[in-house]
């Protein structure tokens, strides 16, 4: 068995297993069939707040509460959920949490690529017992979809739009009928109570296969934006951070939030193509920019000042990834890049630091 406490990465019931645990102990409104926890206490989970018990419920996700209370109001009637937004948005991450909170068990999941085949979705065989006995039921090996259906627990379906369109539209019949026919036995598997698919999905990258319109009847689609602020998008990567750092055990101070600031405010400017000041206007570079690569450049800096440096967060840590979240096309993003540089950035008195660190990067 995997020790969890040296997992790189807990999954969302082990790291937060106290908190849900709290949260089961004084939750006393109702539950939809086989939920773990009541709509309440899953908002409550993901948005965080204070018990009576005087347990603290850290945020999972900082936004607009309504878009979490429809997602959740969805997952307790049998449409699916599909979480819609940039790359970056948290859609991974409120999906993970949803599961967790409901299911008690956020691993029934399959990761969409262009590789993916119907048997990520239905189930597949192991074809020794097959060639020995024939089919059957011992020979079948249940997809995580067909395991939420056996268990009535949550499925997560990772990047939807990268799978193939006929692929996609195996979902179709599980979703509507709530079952899922295996031919070669000649019976199906009925959904237990509680069973329900959360996706998601995105419009940026390559290779994007769009959903039928059957398939999009079958789900309630829920738009996740960018921060509304530039404080609400500091607050997100300076929490991330520091649970990665945790997590990572690096020897780091606590972030700090004036450099945190600077690279969310350079993020926010180039996403919009504006100043926050409004007084100039910038090309925009063909990445996403997105918290989650801010996320990645501040929890880099951080390794460099802790292992190379005095521990400290300084402008020449975070340079070197600023300049490759902003630049992924070697042609068109280095001139967005430089043209940023000495436009915006040079002429901000406090970023001289930040600017002199970019131009010897660059």
């Amino acid at each position: 068995m995997t020790d969890i406490n040296k997992a790189i990465r807990q999954h969302a019931e082990q790291e937060y297993a106290h908190e849900l645990t709290a949260l089961q102990e004084v939750d006393t409104a109702a539950r939809p069939p086989n939920w773990q926890l009541s709509p309440w206490a899953v908002r409550t989970y993901l948005m965080g707040g204070k018990l009576d018990s005087g347990v603290e419920i850290s945020p999972k996700y900082v936004g607009n509460p309504r878009l979490i209370e429809i997602a959740i109001s969805t997952l307790a009637t049998d449409r699916a959920l599909l979480l819609y937004g940039l790359p970056g948005t948290a859609k991974s991450w409120v999906s993970e949490h949803l599961a967790a909170a409901i299911s008690g068990n956020s691993t029934l999941i399959v990761q969409g690529t262009a590789g993916t085949g119907e048997e990520a979705l239905r189930y597949s065989w192991n074809y020794a017992q097959l060639i020995a006995q024939g089919p059957s039921e011992a020979a079948l090996i249940h997809s995580p979809v067909m395991r939420a259906m056996t268990q009535g627990k949550i499925a997560r379906i990772e990047e939807l739009t990268r799978v193939a369109a006929d692929v996609q539209d195996t979902l179709i019949t599980i979703l509507s009928e709530k079952t899922l026919p295996i031919h070669e036995l000649n019976i199906e598997q009925q959904a237990q109570k509680g069973f329900n698919v959360i996706a998601t999905a995105n419009n940026r990258d390559k290779g994007v296969n769009d959903l039928s319109s059957a398939l999009k009847r079958r789900f309630n689609t829920v738009i996740l934006p960018n921060p509304d602020s530039l404080a609400e998008e500091v607050d997100i990567v300076q929490r991330r951070v520091t649970s990665l750092g945790r997590v990572l055990e690096l020897p780091m101070e606590k972030p700090a939030l004036e450099e945190i600031r600077r690279i969310v405010t350079i993020f926010r400017e180039l996403r919009a193509g504006l100043t926050e000041d409004g007084k100039n206007k910038l090309k925009i570079p063909s990445g996403s920019l997105s918290t989650a690569e801010a996320i990645s450049v501040v929890s880099s800096g951080i390794a460099l000042a802790a292992h190379f440096g005095d521990g400290e967060l300084k402008a020449h840590d975070v340079a070197s990834s600023l300049i490759g979240a902003v630049v992924k096309d070697p042609v068109q993003d280095s001139l967005v890049w430089k043209e940023y540089l000495e436009t915006v950035m040079k002429e901000r008195s406090d970023w001289k630091d930040l600017y002199r660190a970019c131009r010897e990067q660059s």
